[in-house]
C-alpha cells in the first residue's frame, strides 16, 4: 500500500504529475550500493545490453527506436538493445526501459516488453488502471507490481499507443532513487511524445473573459468532480483583471452535518504556507534586514546543517528553494510532535547532511522550510521564542497588511468559527471524517504548512502577487524585484516546471503558470495565477482526493481560458477509478482484524531512537499500535517473500507498513520505512 507520509505538505507543492508519468514518490535518498535481492542475497543484476552504455553529461533529447521523443537526463547512461532503450540511474541499481513493440493488446505488449528487458517480471501485477488519451497517446494503461516491502523497490509499467505501435515504459528503481531523482524521472516521462506529436500549447493566445457561461461550466466541473472523488467540501475563487469574478463553496464542512462550505470557511492550506513564509523573508529583504544571499549563520549563529563546510555555504535562499539536496525527514516530528519545539526543529538540521550538490536536484524538505521561517522570525525579533516571534512577524508583516483577517496559526481560534473538518478515504473506499489530532503535529514546523485560511483571504494574497506587490488602491506593499525573486528558478522539475522559493512556475502549455499546493491530513489546497493574462484562482478542499481535483481544476481553467482540449473531466474519472481499484485490491490482501497468530508473536512494547515507543494493545479482536501521541488499528498482510506486515488501516494513516522481523541476536523488530529512511523498532 502506498506510503502516505511522504506526500504530506508536498502533494501539490511538487510538480503535479502528468497523466503519463509512472513515478509517484517524490523525495531523495543518499547514493547507496545496489540493494540486495532478498531471494538470492546478491545485488540485483542490471539488464544486459549489447552496446556499451553511453554516459550523459547534459540533459539530451533522444528518440526511441521508432522515433518517439524524450529527454535523457544528465548523469544517467543510455543504451539500446533491439527495440529497447535503456536508461540507467547513476546509483547503478535502477533503470527505466522505453520499449517499442507491436502487439495485439496492452497485456501482450507488456509481456513482450519484459521479454526484451529482463526476460520476465519476478513480481506479480497488483493492480491495473486505465487512463484517457493525452499528447497523441491512446490506450493508456498502468500496471503496479506487488513488490515485497523489504526489497525497497518501485516497479511500475505503463502502456500507450501511437502510430500503430505500443510504447511501453518500465520503471524499475529503488524507492530511494524514485524519490531522490523524481525531477529526472519527470524529465524522461513528462516529455515522452509520439513520433510527429506535439503537446498542446496556448502560447500567443489571448485568454477569454470568464463570463457567466464559462464560470457556470467551471462550477459544474468542480461539483461533478467533487462527487466523483468523494470530497465533502470545496471552496474556490477566481480573479480576472483585478476583480473577484467568483468566490463560493460547494458541499459541507463535515459529512453528516448540514453546515455548508462558503468563501469564508477555514481550511488548512498546508504547504501554501511556504509561499507566505517566503513573503515574510521578502519583506525582511525589502527592509534591508537581510538578502537572499545572506549566509544563514550570520543571522542565526547556532544554525547548523550537517558538517561545518555545508553550514557555512547555506544562504537564506537555500532554506526554501528545494534545491539544497537535503532528504526529507518527516516521520520524526509526526511521531514525536508533543515534544518537538521550533528550537528543536532548528537543532535537528545539525544531524542531517545534503545528499546532492546545491542546485543539482530537486529535493523537498519541510524541515528546511520550517527553519527558513524561524530564521526570519529571529531576524525580526531575536528576543522572542522562535514560534512566538514567527507568529508575530507573520501577523504584522503579512496577514495584517494584506487584509488577511481570518488567516491564522491559532487552532483554538479556528475551532470557534467557520471551519471544515478533514476527511480521508476509509479502507472500504468511502470518505469519512477524521479527527484533527494528527494535524497538531505540524505546529512545531508551522512555517512549512500549518496556516489556516479561506478563499476570501487567499484571493487577497493572490491579488497582491498578480499586482507585482501593490495593494488595492495602488499602495506599494513590497518592491517588485524582491517579490518576483521568489519565482526565479532555483531548480528544475522535469522540462517544464521550476521551483523558486515557495513558488513554482509551469510552462507545460506554453504560457507561464505560477502555482503552489499543499496537503496535510485530510486537507488539500492550491493557488495559481497566469501573470501574462491577469487570471488567478484558489481552491481549498477537505477530502483525501482533493489533490486530484486541484490538478484537474488547473487544467479545466486553462481549457476554459484558451479553448483547450477537453481532458480534465476524463482525468478525474480515471483517477477516482484507479484509487478505488487500488484500495479494493489492497483490502483483499489484508487480514482484518489482524491475524491472532501473528499478533501473538509481537512483543508488548517496541522502541526506536528517533520515533519513540510503540505499544501493542488489544481492544477485543482489534489490534492497535499506540505511539503515545496517537494510536491506530492494524491489519496483517503476508508478503510475497514470506514476511508479514502490520498495516495501519485507520483512515487518517491508511497503509503504513510495519514489517515484522528479528535482529541477528533474535530480538523481535518492526521496521517502518519511507523512501529515504528505515526505522527499526526493537522489542524492549
Amino acid at each position: 500500500m502506498r506510503t502516505l507520509i511522504i506526500t504530506l505538505l508536498v502533494a501539490g507543492c511538487s510538480s503535479a504529475p502528468k497523466p503519463s508519468d509512472v513515478a509517484a514518490p517524490s523525495q531523495p535518498q543518499p547514493s547507496t550500493p545496489p540493494t540486495p535481492d532478498l531471494a538470492t542475497g546478491n545485488p540485483p543484476s542490471p539488464p544486459p545490453a549489447e552496446a556499451r552504455p553511453e554516459p550523459l553529461t547534459a540533459d539530451t533529447p533522444r528518440t526511441t527506436t521508432t522515433g518517439n521523443s524524450f529527454i535523457a537526463p544528465a548523469g544517467w547512461s543510455i543504451s539500446v538493445r533491439g527495440d529497447a532503450t535503456l536508461l540507467a540511474a547513476p546509483e547503478g541499481d535502477s533503470w527505466i526501459a522505453l520499449v517499442d513493440v507491436r502487439a495485439a493488446d496492452a497485456d501482450a505488449a507488456v509481456k513482450a516488453t519484459w521479454a526484451a528487458y529482463k526476460g520476465e517480471s519476478k513480481w506479480p501485477v497488483k493492480v491495473t488502471s486505465d487512463a484517457p488519451p493525452i499528447d497523441g497517446w491512446t490506450d493508456r494503461r498502468s500496471y503496479t507490481y506487488d513488490v515485497p516491502p523489504n526489497e525497497k523497490r518501485v516497479v511500475r509499467v505503463t502502456t500507450q499507443r501511437a502510430n500503430g505501435a505500443w510504447t511501453v515504459v518500465i520503471l524499475d528503481v529503488t524507492a530511494a532513487v524514485a524519490e531522490r531523482r523524481l525531477a529526472q524521472i519527470q524529465l524522461i516521462l513528462g516529455r515522452l511524445l509520439p513520433r510527429g506529436g506535439e503537446r498542446e500549447s496556448f502560447a500567443g493566445r489571448r485568454a477569454h473573459e470568464l463570463d457567466p457561461a464559462r464560470l457556470a461550466e467551471l462550477v459544474k466541473f468542480v461539483e461533478s468532480a467533487q462527487q466523483t472523488l468523494g470530497v465533502p467540501g470545496v471552496a474556490f475563487g477566481i480573479l480576472q483583471n483585478d476583480k473577484v469574478v467568483f468566490a463560493g463553496g460547494s458541499g459541507v464542512r463535515e459529512l453528516g452535518k448540514p453546515a455548508k462550505v462558503d468563501r469564508d470557511t477555514l481550511f488548512m492550506i498546508g504547504s501554501n504556507t511556504k509561499a507566505l513564509t517566503t513573503l515574510l523573508l521578502a519583506k525582511l529583504v525589502d527592509e534591508n534586514r537581510l538578502t537572499w544571499d545572506t549566509p544563514v549563520v550570520s543571522m542565526m549563529p547556532n544554525f547548523r546543517l550537517g558538517d561545518d563546510a555545508t553550514t557555512k555555504s547555506v544562504l537564506i535562499r537555500h532554506l526554501i528553494c528545494a534545491c539544497t539536496g537535503l532528504p526529507r525527514q518527516d516521520l520524526d516530528w509526526i511521531f514525536e510532535y508533543k515534544t518537538v519545539t521550533p528550537a528543536a526543529v532548528v537543532a535537528a538540521l545539525g544531524k542531517m547532511q545534503p545528499t546532492s550538490k546545491f542546485g543539482e536536484i530537486f529535493q523537498y524538505s519541510n524541515l528546511l522550510a520550517a527553519v527558513a521561517g524561524y530564521v526570519g522570525a529571529h531576524v525580526a525579533d531575536p528576543k522572542l521564542e522562535l514560534g512566538a516571534s514567527y507568529d508575530r512577524a507573520m501577523q504584522t508583516r503579512v496577514f495584517d497588511p494584506l487584509g488577511m483577517t481570518a488567516t491564522t496559526f491559532d487552532y483554538a481560534r479556528v475551532l470557534r468559527g467557520n471551519w471544515a473538518r478533514p476527511h480521508a478515504i476509509a479502507l472500504d473506499g468511502k470518505p469519512t471524517a477524521i479527527a484533527l489530532d494528527m494535524n497538531y503535529s505540524i505546529i512545531p514546523v508551522r512555517p512549512a504548512g500549518a496556516a489556516w485560511s479561506s478563499v476570501t483571504d487567499m484571493l487577497k494574497y493572490v491579488a497582491m502577487e498578480m499586482a507585482d506587490g501593490t495593494l488595492p488602491g495602488g499602495k506599494r506593499y513590497i518592491a517588485k524585484d524582491v517579490l518576483l525573486a521568489r519565482r526565479a528558478p532555483q531548480v528544475s522539475i522535469g522540462k517544464d516546471v521550476t521551483y523558486g522559493m515557495g513558488l513554482m512556475v509551469d510552462t507545460t502549455y506554453g504560457t507561464p503558470f505560477v502555482y503552489h499546493g499543499g496537503a496535510t491530513f485530510g486537507y488539500h489546497s492550491n493557488m495559481m495565477w497566469l501573470p501574462e493574462h491577469g487570471v488567478g484562482a484558489v481552491i481549498l478542499t477537505n477530502g483525501a482526493l482533493g489533490a486530484v481535483l486541484h490538478a484537474q481544476f488547473r487544467r479545466k481553467l486553462l481549457e476554459l481560458l484558451f479553448d483547450g482540449k477537453p481532458e480534465a473531466e476524463a482525468s478525474v474519472v480515471a483517477a477516482a477509478r484507479a484509487r478505488l481499484d487500488e484500495l479494493a485490491t489492497e483490502r483483499k490482501q489484508l487480514v482484518v482484524p489482524a491475524d491472532p497468530a501473528e499478533v501473538a508473536r509481537l512483543a508488548p512494547r517496541y522502541k526506536n531512537a528517533a520515533l519513540g515507543e510503540l505499544a501493542v494493545k488489544k481492544a477485543g479482536a482489534t489490534t492497535l499500535f499506540d505511539m503515545g501521541e496517537w494510536k491506530i488499528e492494524v491489519a496483517t498482510r503476508k508478503n510475497a517473500d514470506g514476511t508479514v506486515s502490520f498495516v495501519t488501516i485507520g483512515a487518517v494513516l491508511l497503509g503504513q507498513s510495519f514489517v515484522a522481523g528479528a535482529t541477528t541476536a533474535g530480538k523481535r523488530t518492526l521496521t517502518l520505512r519511507d523512501a529515504q529512511h528505515e526505522y527499526v523498532f526493537e522489542a524492549e
